[in-house]
């Protein structure tokens, strides 16, 4: 069956553009917004082909625009990879999402800013611990900028030879900004680490001051995200040129209900008082966390045609305590199981215990039953 695609003419003329001169970035770019468009248009099924397609790490074009990417003198890799914008949703705290909408209502008013005298800088510092989500929430935010995204290579970027890591860092922070992109730095503290730490060699201090000139030449509109596990080991004077600071953390009660109801539910508003007994139970457990652990549940009912296996779903959830993450299993569960279940999720209340009930396929009254047995235990 033929499926179409309503662009418009210019989206078009700057696909061909892009594919006859060999643009490799550009029609990256273009091939993502494709894949958006035809999910917005209900083709799912081929937004996730074109999506595939333009992730696939094949083959550059050879093109002066490929060749004039920065690369590392010794191993030739490429020191930048431009990302696709994401296409999955970004799920955040309502204090983080305002934190987040600010600084890219300043992005997009910097003229008006400067006009005033109160343009600053425009780097932002996400801090947070893996899995919660900083990557595509730098992806998000390049996105509504409407610029190419810029994701620079730790991998390449660090070298052995003597002076060459402060020679990539200074051929990021000359490309990226001139190209009009977001350039995220993911890891910082692998690269600016505090110059009094005694365990440092000259060499990695010498990067830190490397990386600071780099800030400090940028143009006042360069956009740069910075993403950090560990912010305590970030120097001092990196902190001060990134005025814009988030700390992520990981997802309260109802960011998580909504990462299920995403995840798991496939956004399915009907199901949203079962999304709200993941939520309840999975305290501690990042972004990735929940979606890798819905993913998995997913496939197992696919793959299995058992339908989605929610019981056994509860069961991991109630199983896994970072690092430690427990994925489900087909094995049904005991009386004791399901008990310990109920447990992990108390208090429950109207909706939710009608939703644990039909989770667990048990009566209302047995979850009540268990309750109870939890309140005297």
């Amino acid at each position: 069956m033929s499926v179409e695609i309503k662009l418009k003419p210019e989206q078009l003329l700057d696909l061909m553009d892009a594919a006859l001169t060999g643009d490799y970035a550009r029609l990256k770019r273009l091939g993502g917004e494709m894949a958006r468009v035809s999910a917005e248009q209900g083709n799912e099924g081929l937004a996730k082909q074109l999506h595939a397609f333009v992730r696939r790490r094949g083959v550059p074009i050879q093109t002066s625009r490929v060749q004039s990417l920065p690369v590392d003198g010794a191993s030739r890799l490429a020191l930048i990879d431009e990302e696709p914008w994401p296409q999955i949703p970004v799920i955040l705290n309502d204090e983080i999402r305002a934190a987040i909408e600010r600084f890219v209502a300043d992005v997009q008013n910097a003229e008006k800013l400067a006009a005033s005298g109160l343009l600053t800088r425009f780097g932002l510092i996400l801090a947070g611990p893996p899995g919660s989500g900083k990557t595509l929430l730098a992806g998000h935010i390049a996105a509504q900028l409407k610029r190419p995204f810029y994701v620079a290579r730790l991998d390449s970027l660090i070298s052995s030879r003597l002076g060459e890591t402060a020679k990539n860092v200074r051929q990021i922070f000359d490309y990226a900004p001139a190209a009009g992109a977001v350039l995220f730095l993911d890891e910082l503290d692998a690269i600016a680490k505090m110059r009094d730490d005694r365990h440092e060699l000259g060499e990695l201090k010498r990067v830190v001051n490397t990386v600071i000139q780099g800030l400090d030449s940028l143009d006042d509109r360069a956009v740069v995200i910075a993403a950090t596990n560990h912010p305590e080991l970030l120097d001092r004077a990196i902190w001060r040129r990134f005025p814009y600071r988030c700390d992520i953390g990981l997802p309260n009660d109802g960011a998580r209900t909504a990462l299920w109801l995403q995840f798991l539910y496939a956004g399915d508003k009907t199901k949203g008082d079962k999304a709200a007994v993941f939520g309840q139970m999975s305290s501690g457990l990042s972004g990735a966390d929940i979606e890798n652990l819905a993913l998995a549940a997913r496939r197992m009912g696919v793959l299995g045609d058992t339908g989605l296996p929610e019981a056994q779903l509860l069961w991991s959830v109630a199983q896994s305590h970072p690092p430690n993450i427990v994925l489900p299993t087909v094995e049904p569960l005991t009386s004791q199981q399901l008990k310990a279940i109920v447990y992990a999720a108390s208090p429950l209340k109207g909706p939710s215990v009608t939703a644990m009930a039909n989770m667990l396929n048990v009566s209302v009254q047995s979850v009540y039953k268990y309750m109870k047995e939890e309140r005297h235990e």
